[in-house]
């Protein structure tokens, strides 16, 4: 019984010779005289493997029935190659087809496909380089993610995708319900949620910060990763209804910690995949984005400038550019306004902080001139925020308030306020969507493109 080799494993080999066994599929397949080429992958790598099938091998026959797409087993010699471009190749001795591929219906022919077409393609479009680089980038990008809050000694917790509660007052949640709605009626107050599953309305979680904060009560340091949901029907190149979250929540740190930590966690995780994807990171930069390398270089090298959201609106409203959404204080921050202060302005990320409170969420610290909260946004050039995050309010009269001004039943908010009765502890927490990050790293212009089962609005194929 053969160990498989895999053909990143082979091709960063320092010498030749010796017996491998290659499983894969065939990408190409072309003949030179009478002997064949099979250029194989196994999705360990970018590159191919060569495949030199000779006339003389055993059931050479076989080679009419391979064709691209289908999958084949072969152990042979590992032989410096003559070709370009690649070091070693396989001279087979023993070739098998272990899965047939009708060339006149499998879809993915020796050619550039658009993005489009492979969506419709979702099945298949993990083995087109685009998409086996941006699986390989992303899984860097997690395990970085994981590697750097676990060296820091956080705990990862588990957070639940159903909940009863709404962290950020958005409203635009799936229902989760056993009942049928043709029975019960469509109308909220038309239905019994008493006879429900959990006996009450749940949904989706958007978030899972409020549980983060309970951990973070307790263990201190903890981050939560996983997936969120958004039923919001935007059918835009930068949303998804179904999205990863990494949201870490610290105990007795202020702002200022979390802006340093966010910091040093998103230089962390560039400088990971920059060392661990060097050839998928050349591949998206040669064909989607000529400045992702040097972009991701420049952030890990640079500080990131502090502005309060008060300095940032004076700088655009002093730009004198036109904006398609009005600048003006009171008013969010729209990816433009972003965008010009870190790539025309300042020139690199930026963390900006003390937002006006009535844009954010009712969790946020108020600060003492009761006009702005203890938030921060971390900004960076070409999509702009990446990083939301805040002070949480840690006092109880001030969170009671809060949640009354932002039209929120104190009674379903009944156990976070106790967090704040017990033992409460100045705490902040921010979250990074996982896609946007991963779209950021590579250069992809659409966010579907970046997650292995995109969920869209009329979109739930694959």
């Amino acid at each position: 019984m053969h160990n498989r080799n895999r053909v990143k494993e082979i091709l960063n080999r320092e010498s030749s010779g010796g017996q491998v066994l290659v499983q894969g599929w065939v990408k190409t397949k072309r003949s030179s005289g009478s002997v064949l080429f099979l250029q194989i992958s196994d999705g360990s790598t970018l590159k191919d493997l060569q495949i030199v099938v000779e006339p003389s091998l055993p059931g050479y026959e076989i080679v009419e029935n391979i064709n691209t797409g289908c999958s084949v087993s072969i152990i042979g010699e590992l032989v410096p190659s003559e070709g370009k471009g690649q070091k070693y190749e396989v001279k087979a001795n023993e070739l098998t087809l272990l899965g047939a591929s009708d060339p006149d219906t499998y879809v993915l022919q020796k050619k550039r496909h658009t993005l489009e077409f492979l969506r419709e393609n979702g099945h298949l479009r993990p083995r087109t380089n685009t998409f086996g680089a941006m699986a390989r980038i992303r899984n860097t990008t997690g395990f970085a993610i994981h590697q750097f809050f676990q060296q820091k000694g956080f705990q990862h917790i588990q957070t639940p995708m159903i909940t009863g509660s709404d962290a950020e007052g958005a409203g635009a949640m799936f229902r989760v319900t056993t009942l049928d709605p043709c029975q019960e009626g469509e109308r909220d107050n038309a239905v019994d949620y008493s006879q429900d599953f959990f006996g009450k309305p749940t949904f989706l979680t958007v978030s899972g910060q409020l549980e983060a904060e309970i951990f973070a009560s307790a263990l201190s340091d903890v981050y939560t990763f996983g997936p969120t949901f958004r039923a919001e029907n935007s059918n835009t190149t930068r949303h998804l209804a179904e999205f990863w979250m990494v949201e870490p929540e610290v105990a007795f740190c202020d702002l200022g910690g979390l802006a340093e930590l966010a910091e040093e966690f998103l230089k962390y995780v560039f400088a990971q995949v920059l060392e661990s994807c060097p050839e998928d990171m050349e591949f998206f930069n040669q064909w989607y984005d000529k400045t992702a390398i040097s972009t991701l270089e420049a952030i890990i090298a640079s500080d990131f400038e502090r502005l309060t959201y008060s300095e940032a609106v004076e700088i655009l409203l002093k730009s004198q550019e036109t904006f398609e959404f009005p600048v003006k204080w009171g008013l969010d921050l729209q990816s433009e306004h972003e965008r010009y202060i870190t790539e025309q302005v300042v020139q690199r990320p930026v963390v900006v902080t003390d937002y006006p409170r009535e844009i954010k969420a009712f969790y946020m610290r108020l600060n003492d001139d009761s006009k702005t909260v203890a938030a921060m946004d971390v900004l960076v050039p070409r999509i702009g925020e990446i990083i939301g995050g805040s002070q949480r309010e840690e006092r109880y009269d001030i969170l009671v308030n809060r949640l009354k001004e932002s039209g929120l039943d104190e009674a379903n908010y009944w156990w976070y306020l106790d967090l704040r009765r017990f033992g409460s502890v100045p705490h902040s927490g921010f979250g990074l969507g996982f896609e946007r990050t991963v779209q950021f790293i590579t250069g992809m212009q659409n966010i579907r493109d970046v997650i292995p089962f995109p969920r869209t609005p009329k979109n739930a194929e694959f």
